[in-house]
C-alpha cells in the first residue's frame, strides 16, 4: 500500500510541476485507464472460468495468487522475498 500512495505522491508532484509550467500532461486520459483496468479484469475471467468448468472451487488463496498478483502487480518486497526464494532453493516465506 506504501508503493501504490508514493507512486500516486509522485505523481501529483509531477503534476502539480506540469500545471505551473503551463505543459500537457502525456498521461492518457481517464477514459483510457479505464479501459486497462476493464483489459486487467477481463483477463481474470479466462482462467477462473477454466477453474469452474474444471470443477475445481475458487478459493481466496488461489485468486490472490493467480489473479491478485497480475492485476495489483508484484510489490518489490515480494519479488526480492522470490528471488532469494529461487537463489537459495526455497520458498518464500
Amino acid at each position: 500500500m506504501k508503493l501504490y500512495l508514493m507512486a500516486l505522491s509522485a505523481g501529483l508532484l509531477v503534476g502539480v510541476i506540469y500545471s505551473l509550467l503551463n505543459i500537457r500532461s502525456p498521461a492518457p486520459p481517464i477514459v483510457a485507464l479505464i479501459g486497462l483496468l476493464g483489459i486487467l479484469a477481463g483477463e481474470q475471467i479466462v482462467p477462473v472460468a477454466k477453474r469452474l468448468m474444471a470443477g475445481e472451487k475458487l478459493s481466496l488463496g488461489w485468486l490472490r495468487s493467480e489473479c491478485g498478483e497480475h492485476v495489483f502487480g508484484a510489490l518489490p518486497a515480494r519479488t526480492a522475498l522470490n528471488d532469494r526464494a529461487s537463489d537459495s532453493g526455497g520458498t518464500p516465506s
